[in-house]
């Protein structure tokens, strides 16, 4: 079974491949001859990335659920991460030029493929996980908010590039059709805000889940803490930007901050317990 799903994985990954490669082709090599910046996706192009995000997303389906049970390790919750992230970033193309993003995004989706092809999960979640709407409400919302939350940090990488770049006075012309940066700060926080609030509900329906099968309303288990920590972090950061007007560096780095201990939440756990611990 599996060197099917292996075969599934690659061909979203060739396919992000030939995106990136078409995309710098016509952004650089095209710009370069004519001297103009070229604007952002056409709509033919959007639709590529459909294509490739189906692909993508059929192959994540095949993983997840190879037959009556449910698979959800690291690589697994990783690529679906990405997956989501790739799709708010369409979104957002929709409504903002975000072209220097798609350098970060698409190779990003590579990865995030043959990370599940490399990294096959074994072992398939137990029955009452699966079986209960709690648990599934916790976990849509907490893979939810990762990927809003992923898509921000990549966001946040490409706000950092663009503000050292604009300092010393030039921009690669990956950069220079990016809308001005306050409006990518509040694209920034506004991504953020909707993280936070599925986080919240994340949260909230892991500790009814815990309550109803363990009788204890906190587990303190790596995911639990540094989910917690990952929530404390966030909530901070808009508490700061709401009544101190926290912008630039600092919001950069809480929202990296945050981005990290979320990834440690599942996907490093399960990284160590899978790969280094073999359990």
């Amino acid at each position: 079974m599996w060197p099917i799903l292996l075969h599934l994985h690659l061909i979203p990954a060739a396919l992000y491949v030939c995106l990136g490669l078409y995309f710098w082709r016509t952004r650089s090599a095209r710009s370069a001859a004519s001297g103009k910046l070229l604007s952002d996706m056409a709509r033919f192009e959007r639709v590529l990335l459909v294509i490739a995000l189906l692909s993508h997303g059929f192959a994540l389906q095949a993983a997840i659920f190879p037959g009556s049970e449910m698979r959800f390790g690291f690589s697994i919750a990783f690529s679906l991460i990405v997956w989501l992230a790739i799709c708010f970033y369409w979104m957002e193309t929709l409504y903002n030029r975000l072209d220097g993003l798609r350098a970060i995004v698409l190779p990003a989706g590579v990865l995030a493929c043959v990370l599940v092809a490399l990294f096959p999960d074994t072992h398939p979640l137990p029955h009452e996980n699966v079986a209960s709407p709690i648990f599934r409400l916790h976990l849509i919302s907490f893979m939810l908010a990762c990927g809003l939350v992923t898509l921000a940090a990549l966001h946040a990488m490409l706000m950092a590039i663009a503000t050292k770049q604009l300092q010393h006075g030039r921009f690669t012309r990956a950069l220079a059709n990016l809308p001005p940066l306050l409006t990518m700060e509040a694209l920034l926080f506004r991504l953020i805000g909707v993280a936070f609030a599925l986080l919240t509900l994340a949260l909230l329906a892991g500790i009814m889940y815990t309550e109803t099968r363990f009788d204890k309303a906190f587990r303190f288990d790596h995911k639990s803490v540094f989910a917690t920590i990952s929530w404390l972090l966030f909530g901070i950061l808009l508490v700061g930007r709401h009544f101190w007007g926290w912008r630039g560096r600092v919001a950069l780095r809480w929202t990296l901050a945050g981005f990290v201990t979320l990834m440690l939440a599942y996907v490093g756990s399960r990284f160590v317990i899978e790969v280094l611990l073999h359990r």
